[in-house]
Parts: C-alpha cells; sequence; structure tokens
C-alpha cells in the first residue's frame, strides 16, 4: 500500500511536469518577437537619426552655397560701381580738356580789322548801299556771305548795330513763297514786320519783292520786310574767323 502511495505520487509528478516543460516554446517565440519588434525599432531609430543628419548636412551647405552666391554678388556690384565712377571721372577730365582746347581755337582765330565778332563768326556791316545782288557779291570777294539770322541772339546783333534798312541773306526768287537762306537751308524762324512778306501787294508799282530787309527803328521780333532786289540798300557780310 504504500509502494502505491509513491508510486502514484511519482506518476502525479510527471504529469505536473509536463506542462511545465510544453510552455517553454511559447515563451521562447514571444521573446525572440519583442527582440524583432525591438531590433526594428532601434533600425529604425538609426535610419531617422541619419535622415536628420543628411538633412541637416544639406541645409548646411545650401546656406553656404548662398552666402558664397551673396559674396560674388556684392563683390562684383562693387567692381562695377568703381568702373562706373571711373568712367565718370574719366569723362569729366575729357569734357574740361574739350572746352579747354574749344577756348584756345576761339582765342586763335580771330576777325579781320573792321569786323566785328559775335557768336564765333565774324560780321562786315557796309558802308556802300546797293541791290542785294551787289550786296552778295561784295561779301563773296571777302570769303564771306550776307548774313544768315539762325538765332535771335543774332536777330539782336543785327537789330542793334545797323545804321539804315539792310540787306540779309534771304530771298524766294528760286519759288514765290519758299524762302531760303544763301546757303541753300530754309527758313524756320522769321521775324516779318506785320502784314509781311506781301510781294508788294499786287501792286505793280513795288514789283516781285523778292528779297529781304531788316528795318531799322522798329522792334526786334517784327523788323523784316520783303523788298524788290534791286533796290539800294546797305548789307551785312558774315563768316567765319
Amino acid at each position: 500500500m504504500e509502494d502505491e502511495i509513491y508510486a502514484n505520487a511519482d506518476y502525479l509528478k510527471s504529469v505536473n511536469a509536463a506542462p511545465l516543460k510544453n510552455q517553454t516554446g511559447p515563451r521562447s517565440s514571444e521573446s525572440r518577437f519583442h527582440g524583432a519588434v525591438v531590433f526594428c525599432l532601434g533600425l529604425l531609430s538609426v535610419f531617422l537619426l541619419a535622415g536628420l543628419i543628411g538633412v541637416s548636412v544639406h541645409y548646411h551647405f545650401s546656406a553656404a552655397d548662398l552666402s558664397t552666391i551673396n559674396a560674388n554678388l556684392t563683390e562684383r556690384l562693387q567692381a562695377v560701381s568703381s568702373e562706373r565712377d571711373r568712367l565718370n571721372a574719366t569723362l569729366t577730365e575729357m569734357t574740361k580738356e574739350l572746352d579747354r582746347l574749344q577756348l584756345l581755337s576761339k582765342q586763335k582765330k580771330t576777325c579781320p580789322a573792321g569786323w566785328t565778332n559775335i557768336s564765333s563768326s565774324c560780321y562786315l556791316f557796309s558802308s556802300a548801299t546797293g541791290s542785294w545782288e551787289a550786296g552778295k557779291q561784295d561779301c563773296r570777294d571777302r570769303g564771306a556771305d550776307l548774313m544768315i539770322i539762325d538765332s535771335f541772339e543774332e536777330q539782336e546783333f543785327i537789330t542793334k548795330f545797323i545804321k539804315g534798312y539792310t540787306w540779309i541773306g534771304l530771298d524766294d526768287r528760286d519759288n514765290e513763297g519758299v524762302w531760303k537762306w544763301v546757303d541753300g537751308s530754309p527758313l524756320t524762324e522769321a521775324y516779318w514786320y506785320r502784314g509781311k512778306p506781301d510781294n508788294g501787294g499786287g501792286d505793280p508799282k513795288w514789283g516781285e519783292e523778292d528779297c529781304v530787309e531788316v528795318l531799322t527803328g522798329h522792334e526786334v521780333r517784327v523788323n523784316w520786310n520783303d523788298v524788290r532786289c534791286d533796290s539800294n540798300k546797305q548789307w551785312v557780310c558774315e563768316k567765319m574767323p
């Protein structure tokens, strides 16, 4: 009886021990699963860390490149500014030199005796009288021509200095109503007396009035008159020094 009890006890031990031995498999699988999860999480952390490092490095290099570009642009702008200042200084010096040479040129060129220098031209007021054509020829014999008025300064000048009605180098003999200067240039600014030119107003007594005189005793802006070219007038010659 006692032996049977011991035998039963050994049997129960063996039976109870079996489940404990069988539980080792599932627990081991669970451990391996948890280990794999931990490994994956660790690997993912490594990847994330590597990504963050890569982004940081890329941003660092981009900022460095931008800084380099800005430095290059600043340097080039400074170079352009310096070159501009140099060119401006050169231009200023050239302008001064040109003014000096022009002044020397004017000083070296003088008008002949009896001629008046105004605005880089020489003028001669005749004491004789004659037709428009006679005045023109006299001027050409002197290396000049009848005066061409192409500025208000010249208009003021002749108005101030003439002593009588005086021929200037303007006519419309080639084409009635088309006024030209003796050098062939067209009339652009005129100082006609009121109602002029009128070509004699159609009165045969006055004939064709194709040449121009400057009237004395009239306002500077209204003292031109058309008159017959064979009338006796004084004249003004003009030439370069």
